[in-house]
């Protein structure tokens, strides 16, 4: 149940483009703070069913759905499908308005971010890469953490919206710097959780109480987000629900092909992204990314 408690804002009129497990939630956040909101989504019945449970509009294109909006937010799944729901006749920058600014919250490309942001200044737009993290709960609990590259004054015009969802959203640099920012958030995940994972499996096979040994580790200098919300269930191997091992393989790759080109080491980043393919050979794309221990005790 939504418990947030919004701040009292000028109604504006917004699109939201994807209404996945990330979108869904967003979306209802912006609606729920009273701004007028048109979805659109792929699959014309999850548009609907938003819709129905928000009382915002739905729309047959994302054309359709950015018509006259102020701010036009995606969340979408990688690069190709963020260029479909921009560009081409039925993409929302034919719709948008001269001045709106475009937030795409996909987990996407720098590339790909710096492309589109010099299509919409080409058209009178804005565009802003604004990838996120906090995770399905994140999303629900109008709780993530933004991380923006673009424009200063189109990212200043977004924030107060964006707010609606996050409990931080921050300009990190020019356009595709959201982007990277997210890469290295991810960077950290990949290796934390391969040491958690390693940890838990080491402490199983020596015969200790791994809640307790959590609980206490916990409070000291090895606690992380990772071992608060996933370490007992990992010792419990249950993966499901967060974030999918196939999600992390597509980031994982926007990041190694990021470092090819700007030269930066990952050797354990890629050594992860190879135990992440162990867990899909196993069945697990669509377990949580803590499944990597599942691996270690094969």
């Amino acid at each position: 149940m939504n418990t947030r408690i919004y701040e009292t804002q000028a109604p504006r009129r917004c699109a939201f483009i994807g209404l996945g497990v990330m979108g869904h939630p967003m979306a209802g956040h912006l609606a729920r703070a009273g701004h007028n909101v048109t979805v659109y989504n792929r699959t014309p019945a999850k548009a609907q069913a938003w819709a129905a449970e928000y009382g915002g509009g739905f729309a047959a294109t994302p054309r359709a759905a950015a018509d006259g909006a102020d701010f036009v937010f995606a969340c979408v799944g990688n690069d190709d499908d963020l260029r479909a729901v921009t560009v081409g006749p039925d993409g929302a920058f034919a719709g948008m308005k001269a001045g709106a600014v475009f937030v795409d919250h996909t987990t996407a490309s720098a590339e790909v971010a710096r492309e589109l942001f010099a299509a919409a200044q080409g058209r009178g737009l804005h565009f802003v890469d604004a990838p996120v993290s906090g995770g399905q709960a994140g999303a629900v609990n109008g709780a993530l953490t933004v991380m923006c590259g673009g424009d200063a004054a189109a990212f200043e015009a977004m924030k107060p919206v964006a707010m609606n969802y996050a409990k931080a959203v921050t300009r990190i640099g020019d356009s595709g710097a959201g982007q990277l920012a997210k890469m290295v958030n991810q960077v950290c995940i990949a290796g934390l959780v391969q040491g958690l994972a390693e940890a838990i499996a080491f402490g199983q096979r020596a015969g200790l109480d791994m809640p307790l040994v959590l609980d206490v580790i916990g409070k000291g200098a090895a606690q992380s987000w990772q071992l608060d919300n996933r370490g007992k269930t990992m010792v419990a191997d249950q993966f499901n629900f967060g974030f999918a091992v196939d999600w992390m393989r597509k980031d994982l790759g926007l990041v190694l092909d990021e470092a090819r080109r700007n030269g930066a080491q990952l050797p354990v980043t890629a050594l992860v992204d190879q135990f992440y393919g162990e867990v899909q050979a196993l069945g697990g794309q669509r377990w949580d990314t803590s499944s990597l221990i599942r691996r270690l005790k094969k």
